[in-house]
């Protein structure tokens, strides 16, 4: 135990006031002293001198912690799904042919009709051969670098699902009904908004992001191939609950930033609901 602050007034005896709490090893001695770690009444025999150890937190209201563990799973996550959709089709080339890619690509015939709402989230783990995966895991990686630490595990997790399944749902809503789409690429992009606005939230110079993603969404409209509605629509949810993250007051701001999480989900399952009412 630590000592506390608070204490009996000078010369005042300890068990002379009645209205004190009583020590929590000691029950006959009443006392004005607490844990600092547990926050216990304490008597001055029990209390100890003892250093409290408190992690710096980020602007974001984590614990920082250099440490990468959501991304590294992430990325293993992706690689795993790739190499089970190569050995099913038998070829890395052409994986999108195995029986497990089929199943949970994004398709939005197979959504509507056939209720397979989890082709929003899945498609976000298959990617159209080797080049596909690498260029989203390397981009995965670098992002992740930067944010993880100061994002912490939670929040971090959060944005990357939020604006993965954006990205699914942006083509769902979007998206010509017989586009067939998958890659990581809408949650990457959500965390490519999510660093401009913490770039800004931190009032430094936007530029260099701002340049990133400029070229990726140019990359995105003259590329073949490349579902731009993913990318905008990963890109704009990832930035708007950043926005939620980094600006939430800082009374309460756990709460404040489980609400926008939350508040992003309805809203995105609200409109899924409403896309699928149009087509059945």
């Amino acid at each position: 135990m630590a000592d506390s602050p608070i204490s009996p007034p000078p010369g005042e005896p300890i068990g002379a006031r009645p209205d004190l709490p009583v020590c929590v090893r000691h029950p006959d001695r009443a006392t004005g002293l607490r844990c600092v770690r547990c926050d216990r009444p304490a008597c001055p025999e029990c209390l100890r001198e003892a250093s409290v150890v408190r992690r710096p937190r980020t602007f974001v209201g984590a614990e920082f912690s250099q440490r990468m563990v959501v991304t590294p799973v992430l990325i293993a996550v992706n690689v795993l799904f790739f190499a089970i959709t190569a050995a099913q089709a038998g070829s890395v080339a052409g994986n999108q042919r195995s029986a497990l890619f089929l199943e949970l690509v994004m398709y939005t015939p197979a959504v509507a009709w056939d209720g397979e709402w989890w082709r929003l989230v899945t498609s976000g783990f298959l990617h159209f051969g080797p080049l596909h995966l690498a260029l989203n895991m390397i981009a995965l990686y670098v992002l992740g670098r930067d944010l993880e630490p100061v994002f912490g595990k939670l929040r971090f997790s959060a944005v990357y699902g939020v604006s993965l399944l954006g990205g699914g749902l942006a083509v769902y809503l979007f998206g010509g009904i017989d586009t067939v789409v998958a890659g990581a690429s809408g949650a990457v992009y959500g965390l490519m908004g999510a660093m401009l606005v913490a770039v800004l939230r931190l009032k430094l110079n936007p530029g260099p992001a701002l340049g990133v993603i400029g070229l990726n969404v140019v990359l995105s409209f003259t590329l073949p191939g490349i579902s731009l509605l993913g990318h905008i629509g990963g890109l704009v949810i990832g930035a708007a609950l950043t926005a939620g993250l980094v600006y939430a007051p800082a009374a309460k701001r756990n709460n404040w930033q489980l609400a926008a999480v939350i508040g992003a989900v309805v809203l995105l399952a609200v409109l899924a609901v409403v896309r699928t009412g149009q087509l059945v």
